[in-house]
């Protein structure tokens, strides 16, 4: 079923209107509309530093030489600045894992948000990036940004269940779900990046998930869950559902000390959330972890 066929439209918090797929759920529905509405400063403003929008974390050591002192009057925009930096790091990174593009191949960004990662990769590689997202608003966005930078029939975003998408069978050559994961089944959603992957194409995923070492998801994963209306997976069940879904780890990356930096800086910044304690507590106790896991498909 293809979301962006059937669609109501209501009214946002902000007024305006959007259109809400007609989901296979009532999940699903309840997520189009929380993304539909979502419009926080922190994802926002980072973006406006230089037009490339993200709906992810940052990683890397944070450059305190280029924030100078927290007295300058420009301290703060330095530092949101600065944490836009380490945002498109992260994206970097998960592009690193992707493999071998050509400027032919066509990818696959599952859960896309605003497009900021396929805006990258089309510019890295020069190929087809398809956005596949819940929510309108951030379809519409993407789309309209990449119109403004002229690569619109390159970069495109569209309503769609990332569980059940219009693409060929084997027609794809690598794709992504970076911090998108957390709202769907894993078992649907490797089975249909599995479909839609050519045999040798690689999937990478950036994601948090709790430490099955730590027994059980802890009350920080909780909140973390609560804040976002989403329900975060174990690191078992990624590599345990990819092994039944003909995805074969090819690496497994703790980014963990890589994030918590980021968390750190923000913290300090006007752009809090009220969730960074939970993130920058679950990561120092060792119940939530931030994993970049790469996958070619068999």
């Amino acid at each position: 079923m293809d979301l962006s066929v059937t669609s109501t439209e209501y009214t946002t918090v902000t007024g305006t209107s959007a259109f809400v797929p007609s989901p296979a759920t009532p999940y699903q529905g309840d997520i189009a509309r929380y993304w539909n509405d979502e419009a926080r400063p922190v994802n926002l403003r980072l973006g406006d530093v230089d037009g490339l929008y993200h709906h992810h974390y940052g990683i890397g050591a944070v450059d305190h030489a280029a924030l100078g002192s927290s007295a300058d009057s420009e301290y703060e925009k330095k530092l949101i600045t600065e944490l836009h930096r380490l945002e498109s790091a992260q994206a970097e990174v998960l592009l690193d894992n992707l493999g071998a593009i050509g400027r032919d191949d066509t990818l696959v960004d599952a859960g896309c948000g605003r497009g900021g990662s396929s805006v990258m990769a089309h510019q890295r590689f020069g190929c087809k990036v398809e956005g596949v997202t819940l929510s309108s608003t951030q379809a519409d966005f993407g789309n309209r940004r990449a119109r403004e930078l002229g690569i619109d029939d390159h970069v495109h975003a569209q309503v769609c269940n990332m569980l059940d998408t219009p693409f060929e069978k084997g027609s794809i050559a690598a794709s992504w779900n970076n911090e998108s994961s957390m709202y769907v089944d894993l078992d649907d959603l490797f089975a249909e990046h599995s479909r839609f992957l050519k045999v040798g194409g690689r999937y990478v995923t950036i994601t948090g998930c709790w430490n099955p070492r730590y027994g059980q998801p802890s009350k920080w994963v909780s909140q973390i869950n609560a804040h976002f209306e989403c329900n975060i997976h174990s690191r078992r069940e990624y590599l345990r559902a990819m092994a039944d879904n003909r995805l074969v780890p090819q690496a497994v990356i703790d980014l963990t000390p890589d994030t918590l930096p980021y968390w750190e800086l923000r913290a300090t910044s006007s752009l809090v959330t009220g969730i960074e304690e939970a993130f920058i507590n679950s990561y120092r106790d060792g119940s939530f972890q931030y994993v970049l896991i790469a996958a070619d498909r068999v």
